[in-house]
């Protein structure tokens, strides 16, 4: 039986007025705000809740409504994450479709975009930042996935530019974006051929 986050989504999603545009990288902050419109709408935004508390551990003692709330949660959740991977441009859909929490790509996607975005909304108002400033700002928002990439950056002498740093951003992104791919077709490939020199049946 459909749940109550299945059915509104049906309906929602058959209204007219959802139309909401895939993210590019550029206006984060009100693709953002459309988003939590439409989670809201779905009663599902409830996900990215900071207090919301962890499902106990299965066990074969849970009553029927703890069953039911644990099978809520997951679908919600599954939705959630569903939602937000298709309101991506397909290069963002590559980049963070191997995340597998919803909260971890909404996050990921706040920290990176949202400083840049925040710069230029002070450049819109007449207030400059000195250029290592704002650098600095969109390396601390780099999101934990970049840990590495972070620390590479922070140990280098070389001062970067705004215009070199997002140049150098893009290039990551292009680079892990290539480097999924690559895994994916091997794991693909190592599976094609164990499946074929283990096939189904024998002792």
């Amino acid at each position: 039986m459909e749940n109550e986050t299945t059915v509104s989504t049906i309906k929602l999603m058959n209204q007219d007025f959802v139309q909401l545009d895939r993210f590019d990288g550029s206006n984060f902050t009100r693709w953002q705000d459309k988003l939590k419109f439409l989670l809201t709408a779905l009663k599902i935004f409830y996900i990215l809740n900071p207090d919301l508390q962890p499902l106990p551990v299965p066990t074969d003692k849970d009553s029927e409504e703890v069953k039911a709330a644990r099978k809520k949660r997951e679908e919600d959740e599954l939705i959630y994450r569903g939602h937000i991977l298709n309101a991506l441009s397909d290069r963002l859909y590559d980049l963070y479709t191997n995340m597998k929490s919803a909260k971890e790509i909404w996050n990921a996607l706040h920290y990176k975009y949202k400083a840049g975005e925040e710069v230029n909304n002070l450049r819109a108002v007449k207030i400059e930042l000195p250029e290592p400033f704002q650098v600095d700002a969109i390396i601390a928002k780099l999101p934990p996935s970049w840990k590495g990439y972070r620390k590479r950056i922070l140990q280098k002498s070389k001062d970067y530019s705004l215009e070199e740093i997002q140049k150098h951003l893009r290039i990551e992104e292009e680079s892990r974006s290539r480097d999924k791919t690559i895994e994916e077709f091997n794991t693909g490939k190592t599976n094609a051929i164990y499946k074929s020199t283990n096939p189904r049946g024998n002792n």
